[in-house]
């Protein structure tokens, strides 16, 4: 019966805790679905969803109840306190917050009555607002656990209690969520008395790791009083640490927090005034403790005192067992009684009772303080909180199978046992150790050279390359393999555990190294401080830095972290990268190690951008991380947001807290270098901006205290400049208010900014002053702003002196409102550290901050993540250099820039071929004699369309581009370059028509005989036919009766004409030289040698000259220069035609030279010892013959030999002037040029010059010779005569006479026509064509590879644009003959088509209108020519053709006749256009070549610019050469240089210019006069392997070409030989992106 009433019981039970668990688990989703969560029960809240920007949280405002879980984490993540006390709009009426008090109409009797009544009959609110912790439990159980880890370390932060103990709302399984607590740590500092004194010791370390006494609280049954508010007041009276009754928002409505158990820590700052001498967690079990038994004796059991809470102590009471059982523990026990007014009493040995009625919280808060403190100082439990991992009945967050997994990997990985910490790094990371800081000193050098610089800069590479060696040799280490291993092999979230893991277990490891550390440091710096006070300049003082700067050393070899881990994979992939080594058994695929870092960082992870240890940028590996991170997202836009300010400022702290970043921010882990993190734009807002992504970049502090003592100012300078080129915005961060304090910082920030001017890069500022104390103060606050203001105006005008720019004030500097971009925040702390919270004032700043950077942000188009990568490359690539701003390259305004160029080419053809049309369709006018005359106006009007298009187009693009804001710096120039171009085409245009029109004047004599010949020739032909009509029907016999006739028609027709001679070339020449007074056997010698043929390409004129006497008495000894400084001779390219010359104070050395002649003038060695010219008088010679070439082409172009024929006094004229140049060169030199340089120099530009004139001349006599022209008609006039005989009739013969015409005038029109076509589809497809100058150049530049041709290659560096002619030509001929002819052929065949519609439409319309109007055959003929009048040049005489009145038959003839021509046109040989007006190589050359053709004065690179005239831009060119090119030689010697000169900008070396004794540093090079001043050539450490591959492939052909040699200084590095031609190609194509 018993046993049956205790099983009734038991079921009742059951029962009961079911129903109670429907019940619970019913409120917990009411609870849910008020909050908005019930899908977040499921779908459970991530990091992802807040590391993101979205929209700005409101600050003071209520917030709805279904807003109020995502109001308070996001208050929480920006370390609001307060966001546990945020007011409730009411979404209904039934909910309760603050409503209006009810009024109830009693009477006056029946009012007094309620007031003494227990109840009154108002309306009670049938729900209240949710309970503030309710919306945190209910979060937390709706968060996954890395965010929940998140968050309690934010509520830790905020000096809240944090969950130790929770019931599963679903389950009701007790839960303790350990991983929560991993990323807490916490510093303290605890007060030990020895020897009467107290010592203060600091520690440091995670929570979960610290051994500490605990101090349980329990209420049993309902006390009137709080123990969560008595526990407040124990750990800090003036912050509710636990959530009380009487905090705002309390209701008694409590769901989710009964039974929850919360732990908060107590930790002193080793101050007189702190509660305790050492950390003590203090927990709080929440709810009746007799209900929670389990909870209660987990807590009882693990704590070093419990202290209870009654309402009453009787030995009934329910209580009574719970307190017995506690008392006989032998754990000290606390027992407060409500209700009891008595003081404390120690019962028992730690057994203390104390009463709290009638007293006072501090009161009752003190008196406890000295009991626990009491029982603390003796022998005590500690507790630590990974022990709850071995208490059985609860469930541990962290025996989750996913963490367990990270964990065990992480063990696996971080096993240390054997080596001591601070040997961690030299143990297993060895790459990024020394070897790395080596290589790292070694890479700075390489722009630092010294002695034999190309030689020093390849033994300096090859050091670093076995560096690199070294490093993959040491790149196996278990500790990396482990890692890496567990990195790849792992799924996202077991990799995430894993991360979280290693980093715990290291942190585990270095915490008490670290503290040690720290606190040897913090000790020595003052004693050093302590001496610079009393400015004590003694050893004692030295001494101590000395020990500080070991300290510091031994601090960073103990600091690590993850962050190491990483560069060690950068390192490892960096090293096998340079080296290309593919993986060996047992080592990782390095090549998978940036996508590795790149998932970890899009996923939030932070990852090194420079390595704070070494100070260096890891370009390889940064570059490919990034690549990665496009690959994975796109080429995002992000909004890059850099941090600036003094270590310990806050930035990292305050960036955590305003984009739920993870930067590290605690004692000990001070950011290093620069880390640069991923927070996604939300879609909530991401219509409001232009980016994707905001980057944010934080950095070390300035004035780190680490780097004290070092190059502190030089490592910050660079830091500076680094962040904020690469930030679109800035965040100086000042910490305080003093500006003695922010002067060194200020001044480094202002000089950053400086050279961000001065490199056109302009990013925005915001000043942020943090730990202000009054931020209220308006008026205070102005004062500050004023005096920021003036700060930064004496920075900016000292910085201007430094970087040698003009400023007055830093808004000359950068674009700055005192009044708007400089913000003050309140104090982190509200109170002292470490147990203040953080000031509620300093949450608001941060958000107000948030808005006002995105506010300015959705202004910015942002930059895309490579243009971002370049950015890195370029900003770093020139802080490695002496002169930021000299070196620095924009590759993205490069890149823009070379785009424009392309842009400008399509416009400019665009144009081109419009008026090439244009001219076509005038020029038949003209032929047609439908024109007289070509107005510019008529030119423009045809053009306007085409024109105003192009305008459009750009403006359009200079608008719409992502890069307009760049682009705007170029517009107002391209715009005018467009314009003069267009002007420009159109002059040259009419310039062309106008010499038509003249030419057809001057025949217009010889016209008007021809029009009489071909009457005469066509009456003769009829005549003759009637004669022999019927007779002779052979048609060899027609031929022959024909010939006996014709030669007589001719003689009778051009009887008293004089017939046109041909030139006589040769014999002009010898008689112009003979008249100059030249031997006849000095030019059969010149004539016979054949040299002055290739008299631009010589590289070496000592055989033209001879020395005149004050040159050979001259004393020679000259000063010796110093050992170390290797000076060089340049290139002059200031000679002018016409121009006096500067004169020369110096010249050439007399020192003998054994040397070859140049391949050029001898094709055998000379023997002799001869003087050898200088480098600058080779160079002003070639300069001459280049100038005299030029100025007597045009001076012979300008002569009318196509209108008027040659004449020999053309010659005359020219060599006269040659001898005259030639004359006044030599007055300028201290030697003389022999006379049969002067000869040499008439036949070559008469050689130059033959061409041109033979063809005008040919022209000419086509046009205005009688018999040449009559002999061309000849075969027409026999065809005339045969038909005749044959019997056709007149309008057969005509119909042949028209269609002979159509046949010359359909060849010419197609042939022009398809010229432009070709040259369109050529210029749109061919690669080397449909770029920009550069693109060209690249493609000349691997054609001259491809043929291996040195005399090409002459041609090219002595004159780049007739080499890109003759590659232009070349290349069409090809295209032409083998490459596309199909493609040429289909363009040929449309344009015969076209051509045979457009007369088959004329004969159509002539022929219906004649019908119409009844016309003869003058009328037929005018309106068929009128129609064709623009396209074809087509003229004809109807005088004897009369008689033809049959139009339909004659139409039918012609086309009979138009057919077969049309036949024959699409069989035409593309060969035919060479013989027409318009030519596609020569358009192509046109466009193509109007460039910039100015070359380095160094090393004679070609400027690449796509403008002719692009001032005020520099001239540029993407890679130099080695000056051995261009024969540039050491002084006195004939030594080649080998140099490149972008390694030379960058050393300590000088050069002498013009043969003067001044010698100019080549960092200093654009003083040395305009040929240099307009050059920008950026310091380059890289060599280029196209031209070392040429100076190894062609070293004898440039020694004999010169007659210098690769010896002694000039000697060739070993490096450069094993460069072979395909490695100089594709050299090529890398220089050339």
């Amino acid at each position: 019966m018993n046993l049956c009433g205790n099983k009734d019981k038991q079921s009742e039970k059951i029962s009961e805790e079911t129903n109670m668990k429907k019940q619970y688990q019913s409120q917990t989703e009411t609870l849910l679905g008020r909050l908005h969560l019930q899908d977040k029960h499921q779908q459970k809240f991530s990091p992802a969803d807040f590391l993101q920007i979205g929209p700005p949280v409101k600050q003071d405002h209520a917030t709805c109840e279904k807003d109020l879980a995502h109001t308070f984490l996001h208050r929480l993540m920006m370390l609001d306190y307060r966001a546990r006390y945020i007011p409730v709009r009411p979404d209904s009426p039934e909910v309760s917050h603050s409503k209006p008090v009810p009024e109830i109409p009693y009477t006056e009797e029946g009012a007094l009555d309620a007031l003494y009544g227990n109840t009154v009959n108002s309306d009670k609110p049938k729900q209240s607002h949710v309970h503030p912790m309710d919306v945190q439990m209910a979060v937390f159980h709706c968060s996954e656990s890395f965010f929940r880890q998140n968050m309690i370390t934010k509520l830790s932060q905020c000096q809240y209690a944090v969950p130790l103990l929770v019931p599963d709302p679903v389950t009701m399984d007790i839960e303790c969520p350990l991983w929560t607590f991993r990323q807490i740590r916490k510093t303290w500092k605890i007060t030990q008395t020895k020897d009467n004194s107290n010592i203060v010791t600091m520690k440091s370390m995670p929570i979960c790791n610290a051994e500490t006494p605990m101090v349980s609280f329990f209420r049993l049954g309902s006390p009137s009083q709080s123990k969560s508010q008595l526990m407040s007041t124990l750990i800090n009276n003036r912050h509710n640490t636990f959530f009380h009754r009487n905090c705002p928002g309390s209701t008694k409505s409590r769901h989710l927090m009964d039974g929850v158990a919360e732990i908060a820590w107590y930790c002193p700052a080793g101050k007189s005034s702190d509660a305790f001498t050492d950390c003590i967690a203090f927990c709080n079990l929440h709810g009746d403790a007799l209900l929670n038994e389990k909870q209660r004796d987990i807590l009882t059991e693990k704590s070093s005192v419990n202290v209870v809470l009654v309402s009453t102590l009787d030995k009934g009471d329910k209580s009574t067992a719970v307190i017995s059982a506690l008392f006989k523990s032998p754990k000290p026990l606390i027992i407060l009684i409500a209700d009891n007014d008595s003081g404390a009493v120690e019962l028992a040995k730690g057994k203390y009772r104390m009463g709290l009625k009638d007293r006072s919280q501090s009161d009752v808060s003190e008196e406890l303080k000295g009991i626990i403190r009491n029982i603390l100082s003796g022998p005590h439990a500690s507790f630590q909180l990974e022990t709850m991992a071995e208490v059985s009945g609860i469930r541990v967050d962290e025996d989750d199978h996913l963490c367990q997994n990270g964990k065990s990997a992480a063990l696996k990985t971080v096993d240390f046992k054997k080596v001591d910490v601070s040997m961690v790094k030299d143990t297993f990371l060895q790459c990024q150790g020394q070897l790395w800081h080596e290589w790292c000193k070694k890479n700075k050098k390489l722009y630092h050279l010294t002695g034999h610089l190309e030689q020093e800069k390849c033994k300096k590479q090859h050091e670093m390359m076995q560096i690199r060696e070294k490093q993959c040799k040491t790149s196996c280490s278990e500790l990396m393999k482990l890692f890496i291993e567990s990195l790849s092999s792992l799924k996202s979230t077991d990799r995430e555990y894993f991360l979280k893991w290693t980093q715990i277990l290291i942190d585990a490891l270095c915490t008490d190294d670290l503290s040690s550390i720290l606190q040897s440091y913090d000790d020595k710096w003052s004693e050093v401080l302590a001496l610079k006070k009393k400015h004590d300049k003694s050893d004692q003082l030295k001494v101590k830095q000395n020990e500080l700067e070991q300290i510091s050393t031994k601090l960073q070899s103990a600091t690590f972290g993850l962050e190491h881990m990483f560069r060690e994979m950068g390192q490892i992939y960096e090293a096998h990268k340079s080296l290309e080594k593919q993986p060996t058994s047992g080592q990782t695929d390095w090549s998978k190690y940036p996508e590795l870092a790149a998932e970890l960082m899009i996923s939030g992870h932070p990852m090194e951008l420079m390595d704070g240890d070494s100070g260096h940028v890891p370009l390889t590996w940064i570059s490919n991380l990034l690549d990665e991170v496009i690959k994975k997202l796109g080429n995002k836009r992000v909004f890059v947001l850099s941090v600036l300010g003094v270590q310990s400022s806050g930035k990292s702290t305050m960036l955590n807290a305003m984009f739920g970043l993870q930067f590290a921010v605690s004692a000990g882990r001070c950011t290093k270098g620069a880390f640069m993190q991923l927070v996604r734009v939300s879609e909530e807002i991401k219509k409001d901006y232009k980016f994707d992504y905001v980057l944010v970049v934080d950095t070390e502090g300035l004035r780190a205290l680490e780097l004290e003592g070092n190059a502190t100012l030089h490592h910050d300078n660079e830091l500076a400049t680094f962040v904020v080129g690469l930030g679109n915005m800035t965040l100086i961060n000042i910490f305080g208010e003093n500006p003695a304090d922010m002067q060194d910082v200020l001044q480094i920030v202002v000089q950053a900014f400086m050279r961000m001017k001065q490199v056109k890069l302009s990013p925005s500022c915001v000043f942020v002053h943090q730990n202000v104390t009054d931020i209220a103060a308006t008026e205070k606050n102005m004062d500050g702003k004023r005096r920021l203001q003036e700060k930064l105006d004496q920075m900016a005008k000292l910085a201007a002196e430094e970087e040698v720019c003009d400023a007055e004030c830093f808004s000359e500097v950068i674009a700055f409102d005192v009044q708007k971009d400089v913000k003050y925040f309140a104090q982190l702390w509200e109170g002292s550290p470490p147990m203040a919270p953080p000031n509620p004032g300093y949450s608001e700043s941060i958000q107000e901050l948030k808005t006002f950077i995105l506010s300015k942000a959705s202004k910015s188009e942002g930059i895309t993540l490579e243009q971002f990568k370049s950015k890195i490359h370029d900003l770093w690539n020139a802080l490695l250099n002496e002169n930021f701003v000299f070196s620095f390259k924009n590759t993205r305004e490069i890149a823009v820039y070379r785009k424009l160029e392309v842009q400008y080419g399509n416009w400019t053809w665009t144009l081109r071929s419009n008026m090439l049309t244009i001219e076509n369709e005038v020029y038949n006018k003209i032929e047609n004699e439908e024109l007289v005359k070509v107005e510019l106006t008529h030119l423009h009007k045809e053009s306007h369309k085409t024109c105003e298009e192009i305008q459009n187009a750009m403006t359009t693009y200079f608008d719409d581009d992502r890069d307009k804001e760049m682009l705007a710096q170029w517009r107002g120039r391209f715009e005018s370059k467009i314009k003069d171009f267009h002007d420009e085409q159109v002059r040259g245009v009419q310039r062309k028509l106008d010499e038509v029109i003249q030419q057809k004047n001057a025949r217009k004599k010889l016209d008007e005989k021809k029009t009489e010949f071909e009457n005469k020739l066509l009456q003769k032909s009829k005549d003759l036919a009637h004669q022999l009509k019927d007779k002779v029907e052979d048609e060899e016999e027609l031929r022959k009766q024909f010939n006996l006739v014709w030669s007589g028609w001719v003689s009778e027709l051009t009887a008293g004409t004089t017939p046109i001679k041909d030139i006589n070339y040769q014999e002009d020449q010898y008689t112009i030289l003979q008249e100059l007074g030249t031997e006849h056997t000095q030019i059969n010698e010149s004539k016979c040698k054949g040299r002055y043929k290739n008299m631009s390409k010589v590289g070496d004129y000592s055989d033209y000259l001879t020395l005149t006497k004050h040159q050979e008495s001259r004393d020679t000894s000259q000063p010796s220069q110093d050992n170390q400084m290797e000076d060089k001779n340049t290139e002059n390219q200031g000679y002018w035609f016409f121009k006096p010359l500067k004169s020369l104070s110096r010249l050439w050395s007399t020192q003998q030279n054994e040397k070859h002649t140049s391949s050029s003038l001898s094709s055998k060695q000379a023997t002799k010892r001869k003087e050898h010219l200088p480098h600058e008088e080779q160079e002003l010679i070639r300069s001459l013959i280049s100038d005299v070439e030029q100025q007597t082409l045009n001076i012979i172009k300008k002569k009318p030999v196509a209108t008027q024929g040659y004449n020999q006094a053309y010659l005359q004229e020219v060599a006269n002037k040659v001898k005259e140049t030639v004359t006044e060169f030599k007055s300028k030199r201290k030697y003389a040029l022999k006379k049969e340089f002067t000869v040499d120099l008439v036949l070559y530009v008469f050689d130059r010059a033959e061409s041109w004139l033979s063809e005008s001349h040919k022209k000419f006599k086509m046009n205005n010779d009688a018999l040449f022209y009559l002999e061309s008609k000849k075969e027409q006039y026999y065809s005339i005569f045969r038909s005749f005989c044959k019997g056709s009739s007149s309008a057969v013969v005509f119909g042949e006479l028209i269609c002979e015409k159509l046949k010359t005038s359909t060849v010419e029109a197609v042939c022009n026509k398809t010229a432009i076509d070709l040259s369109g589809e050529m210029r749109c497809s061919f690669p080397a064509f449909s770029e920009n100058r550069l693109n060209l150049e690249k493609h000349v530049l691997k054609s001259l590879a491809e043929k291996e041709d040195f005399d090409g290659f002459i041609t090219y560096i002595r004159n780049p644009r007739k080499q890109v002619k003759a590659y232009i030509k070349e290349e069409v001929e090809k295209y032409i003959s083998s490459k596309q002819r199909d493609k040429v052929q289909s363009i040929l065949k449309k344009n015969v088509e076209d051509i045979k519609k457009l007369v088959s439409q004329a004969l159509f319309d002539a022929t219906e209108k004649n019908k119409t109007e009844k016309g003869d055959i003058d009328k037929w003929m005018k309106t068929f020519s009128r129609c064709l009048n623009s396209k074809l040049k087509f003229t004809i005489c109807c005088q004897n053709f009369r008689d033809i009145d049959d139009f339909d038959f004659l139409k039918e003839e012609i086309e009979k006749g138009l057919k077969s021509i049309m036949e024959e046109m699409s069989r035409l040989s593309l060969d035919k256009m060479k013989e027409f007006r318009m030519k596609p190589d020569q358009i192509l050359i046109d466009q193509l070549c109007d460039c910039c053709w100015v070359k380095c004065p160094f090393c004679a690179a070609v400027c690449t610019n796509t403008l002719a005239d692009h001032s005020p831009g520099d001239h540029s060119v993407p890679f130099h050469r080695s000056a051995a090119v261009n024969g540039f030689h050491y002084r006195d010697t004939v030594e080649l240089s080998v140099d490149f000169c972008t390694t030379d900008v960058a050393s300590d070396q000088k050069f002498y210019h013009s043969g003067t004794d001044k010698s100019i540093p080549y960092k200093e090079y654009r003083t040395a006069g305009p040929e240099f001043a307009n050059w920008r050539i950026s310091p380059d450490e890289s060599t280029v392997k196209y031209w070392t591959w040429f100076v190894c492939r062609f070293q004898g052909e440039l020694e004999d070409h010169y007659g210098l040699k690769f010896q002694g200084k000039g000697e060739i590095p070993c490096e450069w030989k094993k460069h072979t031609k395909e490695d100089a190609i594709k050299s090529l194509d890398e220089m050339f992106k």
